[in-house]
């Protein structure tokens, strides 16, 4: 069987996905903290051709643990989501989270590479359209897509068999969507340029989270399982359905 190494396996879509595809793999189901790698190894230990370990995807000893492992699919799916305005948000959270969206893939892709590699990243749809409030998450995905479509490139002229897909869900209701929203009002106190539209910001945080998100997870599953599954996978994948036309029709008509 072929092997395939998930980062951010605790919960959420890849859940999901590992349900559908775990009788056909030999799987390494990596987690941020301890807590969660108990909580993993709960749910997976009857497995035996299920792996669980700690994998902080920032911390330089845990990736090094990548480099003795032999994978054919990697599927990078760690993300945090640090929301607020440029001018609230703390320097701090935005470096996190490019570090974390971001630099860690390239890290990690750089950790497993070889011939016959699938790479399977998850980005977002938030990627490709201005959400207020959600500029840095969404750009470390944006920057994430355009790195990865040309890392593509640079694998098509090679001989070796790699090959580079990019994930971009819309918003499922995960919980991520949650946290990540109500993050931001942690720095708009009264000090921040937008201290008068709190209640306005948050009314639209609600609207959006209720009327957007998609509560069955189907439509994103399979995409990520046909990716898995292909032994030619397309570029992008993109659901649900109804969000991704919204997005193009915004680029479109912008």
């Amino acid at each position: 069987m072929k092997t395939i190494l998930i980062t951010g396996g605790r919960s959420g879509i890849i859940k999901n996905v590992i349900s559908k595809v775990k009788d056909n793999y030999n799987i390494y189901i990596t987690v941020h903290t301890n807590s969660e790698l108990k909580a993993v190894k709960k749910l997976y230990g009857k497995y035996n051709n299920i792996k669980c370990f700690k994998l902080d995807v920032t911390d330089h000893n845990d990736l090094n643990k990548l480099s003795k492992l032999k994978i054919d699919i990697l599927i990078c799916n760690a993300a945090v989501m640090e929301s607020g305005s440029i001018l609230d948000i703390p320097f701090e959270n935005v470096k996190r989270c490019f570090e974390t969206n971001y630099f860690s893939v390239i890290k990690i892709v750089r950790k497993v590479i070889k011939d016959d590699l699938k790479i399977i990243v998850m980005s977002s749809l938030a990627s490709s359209i201005p959400i207020p409030f959600d500029g840095v998450y969404s750009s470390s995905k944006a920057a994430l897509s355009h790195v990865m479509r040309c890392f593509n490139l640079e694998c098509k002229l090679t001989e070796k068999k790699v090959s580079v897909t990019v994930i971009e869900p819309g918003l499922y209701m995960t919980g991520f969507n949650e946290y990540g929203f109500e993050k931001k009002y942690e720095f708009m106190d009264i000090e921040s340029f937008f201290k008068d539209k709190i209640d306005m910001i948050k009314r639209y945080d609600n609207i959006v989270l209720k009327i957007l998100q998609s509560k069955r997870f189907n439509s994103i599953t399979k995409k990520i399982v046909k990716a898995i599954e292909s032994e030619n996978p397309k570029m992008f994948y993109r659901a649900p359905f109804i969000q991704v036309l919204f997005a193009k029709l915004y680029i479109f008509f912008s």
